[in-house]
């Protein structure tokens, strides 16, 4: 997070200061060590850790000294920081939740599905703002997708990090992993099935396993919250219609992905998709030369490439008479 956003701004000619969250400064103040050392002037770059971020970064916002905010984070702590940058009107990039569907066509190659799908939900272990939340797949193939995908999450190990052969570590803290928890409780209650996984293990650590759920009702929890974890619910659609009015029933709008053999489909569905990033047969949509962001509550302005410079740049014109 810190290098998508400290790269621009260091290449627009910014100085700046990174409040990296609170359950990870360490990897930031690595960071920092690092850039010092290949040269960045001092001053350009600061580092304030803290656990009180809103005792921090509100005077921060309010003092009229900071003139660009760029956040990466939920969209509840993105709203009120907007409402932090109004009053000196702070130019802002938000980077905020999402709620990514996943549609899977009649026509689609299902070993690239499932490879996608792997790809989409499983990147650090699910808690990724790109995770894929929502599976929608057509009805004539749901079985067999749901039950390769299962043996694929199934066969992940999970455990520590530092454990030769893990594949899944565990999640951030004790909230992430009741949150996951109790969504998936939720689900089976209004009738899901959970095809692997579906009941946090005994022990210590912050483990959650792989899970598949299908037949998951529209209305269950995890369909309008960000999972932010291994969990991967399946729901049926008939037509194409259909499954675009189910992916952009949220409030959310970061990326969406669409798997099918069909380019004329991949097209048209792709522009009805209500996301700033779409991922055609492929299951990542991160790539440093393309301009990363969303739409709707999941943010404003983009990073990377072009674009991502130009938010930390400002226009002006000068009209000289000839």
């Amino acid at each position: 997070m810190g290098t998508r956003k400290i790269g621009p701004a260091v290449a627009a000619g910014c100085t700046m200061v990174l409040k990296p969250a609170p359950q990870t400064p360490l990897s930031s103040l690595a960071l920092a060590a690092i850039m010092t050392e290949a040269g960045l002037p001092p001053g350009v770059l600061n580092v304030v850790t803290t656990t009180d971020a809103a005792g921090v970064v509100e005077p921060l916002l309010r003092s009229g000294d900071v003139r660009k905010l760029s956040f990466t984070g939920s969209t509840q702590v993105g709203r009120i920081l907007l409402a932090q940058c109004a009053d000196t009107v702070v130019r802002t990039s938000m980077e905020l939740g999402g709620n990514a569907p996943f549609l899977v066509f009649a026509d689609a190659d299902l070993d690239k599905a499932v490879d996608g799908a792997m790809v989409a939900k499983m990147r650090n272990m699910g808690e990724a703002c790109t995770a894929a939340n929502r599976f929608f797949v057509h009805r004539s193939v749901a079985d067999e997708f749901a039950t390769r995908l299962a043996e694929r999450m199934g066969a992940l190990t999970v455990g520590p990090g530092t454990q030769d052969g893990t594949d899944v570590g565990p999640l951030i803290d004790s909230a992430g992993r009741d949150k996951a928890a109790e969504l998936v409780r939720d689900a089976v209650r209004r009738g899901a099935k959970a095809v692997i996984g579906g009941e946090a293990p005994d022990g210590a650590g912050y483990f959650y396993p792989p899970t598949v759920l299908t037949d998951v009702h529209p209305d269950s929890a995890l369909m309008s919250t960000e999972i932010f974890g291994p969990v991967a619910a399946i729901l049926t659609f008939d037509d194409e219609d259909e499954a675009v009015r189910a992916a952009n029933d949220t409030e959310w709008g970061l990326v969406g992905y669409l798997f099918t053999e069909n380019l004329d489909r991949a097209l048209r569905v792709g522009e009805k998709l209500e996301t700033g990033m779409v991922g055609v047969n492929t299951g990542l949509v991160s790539n440093p030369a393309a301009p990363f962001g969303g739409i709707k509550q999941s943010g404003l302005g983009r990073e990377g490439g072009r674009a991502g410079i130009e938010e930390f740049l400002e226009i002006k014109y000068l009209a000289i008479p000839a």
